[in-house]
């Protein structure tokens, strides 16, 4: 008999999960050696939260998120889109769901330097069934202004804001950002944190943001801690903090 997706968490009846994993592990050969990035996880991403995956380096949690997002595959496991187990579709359904549902923001913003904001964006739309106006995406992020500047004549807050509009411009479902203040000094970071919350808000996309800085899960709905390769612990924020109102 095929797995089916897990069941939602009775103390979320109403939230749809939107991503999930059963028993999913991930091992890289590293020449004789085999090291476990992730052992036997059990996770589900449920729709329109804000979720923030924590953990030192070498936690796992770079590679959930690949895994996720549809970048990686896992050794073992399952990993369900609604009924689509993900762990078993080939190369081209992996490449459309990553174009029709996921949003992606790194610590590198990954900006084409001859284009403007404006074209940086509107790249991702040519591959979306729906996508935003570009410049309603920058506008979300507090860039319209800056809409026909170069990467070159951003600062670093602003071309990671960029990275967030072209990320949110076809409009996915899920948006999955690695570390998308590591590279930031902490005002801009804020400044980054706060475009992210409100494309939850206002766009309702479900959002998770993985990071090693224990400050951010102020800001969740759901934090999910990882250590070694296991989720160790999972909470939920009664109260949510803005990024400027979190104790750092």
């Amino acid at each position: 008999m095929p797995l089916q997706p897990p069941a939602i968490a009775s103390i979320f009846p109403s939230m749809e999960v939107v991503l999930s994993t059963q028993q999913i592990t991930k091992v890289y050969q590293m020449g004789e050696v085999q090291v476990h990035a992730l052992r036997g996880v059990d996770f589900d991403l449920r729709q329109g939260e804000f979720l923030v995956l924590l953990g030192a380096s070498g936690s796992g949690k770079s590679t959930l998120l690949n895994i996720l997002g549809g970048l990686d595959r896992p050794s073992a496991g399952q990993v369900f889109h609604g009924k689509t187990n993900l762990a078993e579709a080939t190369d081209d359904e992996l490449t459309q769901f990553r174009r029709q549902h996921v949003g992606f923001v790194f610590q590198m913003y990954n900006l084409i330097p001859r284009l403007t904001a404006l074209e940086n964006v509107a790249l991702v739309t040519d591959v979306s069934d729906h996508p935003m106006d570009p410049m309603r995406a920058l506008t979300l992020v507090g860039l319209s202004e800056r809409a026909d500047h170069f990467p070159a004549e951003l600062s670093g807050g602003e071309q990671q804001r960029v990275a967030i509009a072209r990320g949110i411009a076809k409009q996915p479902e899920i948006l999955l950002c690695d570390e998308p203040t590591g590279a930031l000094d902490f005002s801009t970071g804020i400044m980054v944190l706060e475009a992210i919350s409100q494309v939850n808000r206002q766009l309702g996309t479900t959002t998770a943001v993985i990071t090693h800085n224990a400050s951010i899960a102020q800001m969740a709905d759901r934090v999910v801690r990882l250590a070694d390769g296991k989720i160790i612990e999972v909470t939920e924020n009664r109260t949510k903090l803005s990024a400027r109102d979190i104790r750092w």
